[in-house]
């Protein structure tokens, strides 16, 4: 039986559904279809895949714990989580990935998946994996490409050579193009939507960017040689990743390749990039209307609006997207819905905080909440996993009150250690050495008040932490 390694690549920032999607926390670790975060829905997938092995997966390093957590969540335990200090695409992502696969000697067939992407036929899915791994074993480079049910402005397009069996030859690749274009192009039946899906062995891989990009391979493997152990990760080295051309792998490789091939599929495919998109593979009412959370609509048609601590209420829209988060609200026509990266690029050069990180935010052990804030004070909601524990700091500019709302607490302060009950409390001394944990088998939940002339997150001294972190 051929092996198949899985290679899934999770180091997206997913702009383009900002509010929801954000760099600190982007779309693939967002339940955006189902109960399950998209990530989730990647590996899951592939659950019955004849071959597939654990998978690796390359991701950014800020997202680290948000990754293995999902993944724990599923029992599964990968082959390698590969962090990455810098974006630099998908070219030298799958070479790192290709590299430590090669790495015990093995040659295995890597299927190299996004892991933002809606899969809607499942099993079909599968059923093209191994349909094209016949000429992937024999050397091909085989893209997954989508036949298309519109002509799709957003994609770029595969054009195919005369049929030769399931898998075809690979005539070029193209641009994401016009209207008119992409209406010639659909009706040629020759043209398919480039998935960023791949199945190759590692070896041939490497072979083409040996040929075609030597400088990223070059830079990937003195990354990959580099690397330090980390717990469960495998961080590449910083200095030799940055230094490595940023590049796709269709730039890369696949454009330049005579290997290249192309398998025909239809699966229910998205790669959710848009509101639009994700309106589009949403279900909807009779009126065309795609809610989630507390939504109350009236007279609409056509509209997504997704919700979330508050109450929703829409009357008489149509075409029209409105998303609530705790901080920022979009509402959009859904036919400008590609521009919300434009709203996220002037955050940024306005330095504001929306941009990039949710009121709401992970950490490996549990999420803080900053539900309110005014001159020298900040509330924030606590919640800390069963058995975790944040690390032992302290604070320059501010003291901090725990109050517990639910489960147990474990504290430590200067040189006191003690227990705190629900609906006890406690005071923490600006400058004290302390430390909060959950000894208990159920979240713990507080609330946290925070005092002081500086109230920002950098205002934190590690002096132990159990999950390797210095700021």
């Amino acid at each position: 039986m051929v092996q198949i390694l899985p290679v899934l690549l999770s180091g997206g920032s997913g702009t383009r559904l900002w509010p929801l999607s954000r760099e600190t926390h982007p779309k693939q670790f967002q339940p955006l279809v189902g109960e399950q975060s998209l990530l989730q829905a990647t590996w899951r997938r592939l659950e019955g895949l004849a071959g597939a092995q654990a998978p690796i997966v390359v991701a950014n390093e800020e997202h680290r714990f948000m990754v293995a957590e999902q993944l724990r969540q599923l029992g599964v335990a990968p082959a390698a989580l590969l962090l990455e200090p810098v974006g630099r695409n998908t070219a030298p992502a799958i070479a790192a990935a290709a590299l430590q696969a090669r790495s015990g000697g093995a040659d295995p067939l890597l299927l190299v998946l996004p892991s933002d992407h809606v899969i809607r036929d499942e099993a079909g899915f599968r059923a093209a994996v191994q349909a094209a791994a016949p000429a992937a074993e024999a050397g091909k480079l085989v893209t997954f490409g989508i036949v298309p049910i519109a002509p799709e402005t957003g994609y770029g397009y595969i054009k195919a050579t005369t049929p030769a069996g399931e898998v075809r030859g690979v005539e070029r690749f193209v641009e994401k193009p016009d209207l008119a274009t992409a209406q010639a192009y659909v009706a040629s039946g020759d043209y398919f939507w480039n998935s960023g899906m791949f199945l190759f062995r590692a070896s041939r891989y490497l072979e083409e960017l040996a040929a075609f990009a030597p400088a990223i391979l070059a830079a990937a493997k003195a990354a990959l040689a580099g690397a330090k152990r980390d717990v469960d990760f495998l961080r590449l080295d910083r200095a030799a990743f940055e230094a490595c051309p940023s590049d796709s792998i269709d730039y890369a490789v696949m454009e330049k390749t005579s290997g290249a091939a192309v398998l025909p599929i239809a699966v229910g495919w998205s790669d959710v990039g848009s509101w639009s998109a994700l309106w589009e593979i949403a279900d909807q009412d009779p009126d065309g209307n795609a809610h989630h959370g507390d939504v109350l609509a009236i007279d609409c048609r056509n509209t997504l609006a997704w919700g979330g601590r508050r109450l929703v209420s829409l009357l008489g829209l149509q075409d029209v997207i409105v998303v609530d988060t705790d901080d920022a609200l979009l509402v959009a026509s859904k036919d400008q819905v590609q521009k919300v990266k434009e709203i996220v690029s002037t955050l940024k050069s306005q330095g504001r905080s929306q941009a990039s990180v949710h009121r709401k935010v992970y950490r490996p052990w549990g999420s803080y909440d900053g539900i309110d804030s005014g001159d020298r004070f900040q509330v924030k909601r606590i919640v800390v996993k069963p058995g975790a524990a944040l690390s032992l700091q302290m604070h320059h500019h501010r003291a901090e009150h725990w109050i517990v709302v639910s489960g147990s607490a474990r504290v430590t302060c200067d040189d006191k250690v003690f227990l705190l009950a629900e609906n006890q409390s406690t005071y923490i001394p600006l400058g004290s050495k302390h430390r909060l944990e959950n000894p208990g088998k159920v979240p713990l939940e507080l609330i946290e008040v925070q005092s002081g002339s500086y109230l920002g997150e950098d205002d934190i001294v590690r002096f132990e932490d159990v999950y390797g972190r210095n700021a």
